[in-house]
């Protein structure tokens, strides 16, 4: 009985050792809100307000191809960005998983409106991390698949 009971723990220690934590509903939450303000802060153009969610070392591919790296690249690329399209986004994030205990991806719709009245469909990937406590922005991956429209 014990040989079994042993054989039963050491079968199960490679699911152990490399499941991934579970999204605990208060990260989940406080990773949502995180993309809110990032949203509002995007619609009111703050560049302060943006600062204060990414990391220095942000990077964001968007999907005309340009990628923003670090902090400055990223707060000017938006600047020029929301100037052309200063319409107001909604990103609504439909999945959030932990990825470890301080880092986590997010992925949500975002819709943005054309000058045309239409809205452009496309989907956002956060890489997240926990830096002094808080969740930050540490990279933005924005496309727009195929068909999706």
């Amino acid at each position: 009985m014990h040989r079994l009971i042993g054989f039963m723990f050491l079968s199960a220690l490679p699911a152990i050792a490399f499941a991934q934590p579970s999204t605990s509903a208060s990260d989940a939450q406080a990773i949502t809100a995180l993309v809110d303000r990032y949203q509002q802060a995007r619609t009111a153009q703050d560049a302060t307000a943006i600062r204060a969610l990414l990391t220095d070392d942000v990077d964001q591919l968007v999907s005309s191809g340009e990628w923003r790296q670090g902090i400055e690249g990223a707060l000017g690329g938006m600047q020029r960005s929301s100037t052309q399209n200063p319409g107001e986004r909604t990103l609504t994030v439909e999945t959030v998983r932990l990825i470890d205990t301080d880092s986590a991806i997010a992925d949500a719709r975002y819709e943005l409106p054309n000058a045309d009245g239409t809205l452009r469909r496309m989907w956002s990937t956060f890489v997240v991390v926990r830096e002094d406590g808080q969740w930050k922005i540490t990279a933005i991956r924005n496309m727009q698949p195929s068909g999706y429209r």
